[in-house]
């Protein structure tokens, strides 16, 4: 990161959408299309280019165009797992201060998905809400609750449709002004279509319900930031099929899933809650009080999440030996 007091007479921006290598930010003076300069676009991984939701540091040209020659310090930023990578992270949004984790009542809800999106909304320090959508579908809500009662003690729930302004006025009373929320969810959940509903105006795509499946066709391409009139700012993803945890600490998954308490008290400090004599866990399980569900869930994500930190350990260890190769090289040419 550059000295940001080099910068100083420079306008700040946020960025609203991304389109490969060009950036829509918005500022006090208006909306600016810009690029990068060469030491951000070449000096920089893929994790840490500008993302939706990023403040930035741009200089104006022409008319409401720019080049962004630096960025603010990130914070509250949600990652995910790369697609297809061991522990690369890839980006969602930036300085976040609520995610809406968006199911709908149909064959989309998935208890196990919202755990995974909760873990890593909270291993963020980003509050998580859980939206469950399209309620004017037929659903047992008493079993949906009681589904959700070892997740909904960390994060509110929300019954919402289109269909029920009601439902819709709910949601949005709970976005404070100034607050930025990110909507995330599987393709065919209804996020544009919330957001519409949010904005009680059309500034997103969306798509007919399909005749085949009776789920809207995704329609979301791009990550995208919209301002909502008079209360917080909105930030729009597309579907994922694949949301894989991004996680440098496995140790917090007990912690989240509730099960901390049981595992304090196992005999071993180093249990691996798997056979393990004087296991709490376990015992708990065998005595109806832990969820088996919530224990399977959590053993899948802890290894997933240790694979991802070791993995990630290693590759810093690659990082700074070649970095160390890098210096002594440099040091060899100067001594000439």
């Amino acid at each position: 990161m550059n000295n940001l007091n080099t910068y100083a007479t420079l306008p700040r921006g946020r960025v609203a959408i991304v389109h490969r290598t060009c950036y829509e930010v918005i500022s006090e003076n208006g909306i600016f299309q810009c690029e990068l300069t060469g030491n951000m676009m070449f000096g920089k991984s893929d994790f840490e280019l500008p993302c939706t939701g990023d403040w930035v540091i741009f200089q104006p040209f022409d008319e409401n165009k720019g080049i962004i020659v630096d960025m603010l310090p990130r914070e509250r930023t949600l990652y995910r797992k790369k697609v297809g990578t061991v522990a690369a992270k890839q980006t969602i949004a930036a300085h976040v201060d609520k995610a809406f984790i968006v199911q709908s009542l149909d064959g989309n809800f998935n208890l196990r998905r919202v755990e995974r999106f909760m873990i890593q909304i909270l291993e963020e320090n980003i509050k998580p809400v859980l939206v469950l959508n399209k309620a004017d579908l037929g659903f047992d809500r008493r079993e949906v609750e009681e589904a959700l009662k070892h997740s909904a003690c960390r994060m509110p729930v929300f019954f919402t449709s289109i269909h029920h302004p009601e439902t819709i006025l709910r949601l949005r009373e709970s976005i404070k002004e100034g607050e930025t929320v990110v909507f995330v969810g599987s393709s065919g959940v209804g996020k544009s279509s919330l957001i519409n509903a949010l904005s009680e105006k059309s500034v997103l795509l969306t798509s007919d319900v399909s005749q085949s499946t009776g789920k809207g066709r995704h329609t979301s391409t791009r990550r995208e930031m919209l301002l909502l009139d008079g209360s917080g700012i909105l930030i729009d993803t597309p579907g994922v099929r694949e949301f894989g945890l991004a996680i440098d600490n496995p140790d917090s998954l007990a912690e989240m899933l509730d099960i901390s308490d049981y595992a304090e008290s196992c005999r071993f400090k180093d249990c691996t809650h798997t056979n393990e004599p004087g296991c709490a866990v376990l015992e708990a399980i065998n005595n109806g009080i832990l969820d088996i569900e919530v224990y399977k869930s959590y053993m899948k994500l802890r290894r997933e999440a240790w694979h991802f930190s070791t993995s990630e350990h290693e590759k810093r260890k690659k990082d700074k030996t070649f970095s160390k190769l890098v210096d002594e090289v440099k040091k060899r040419k100067e001594n000439r």
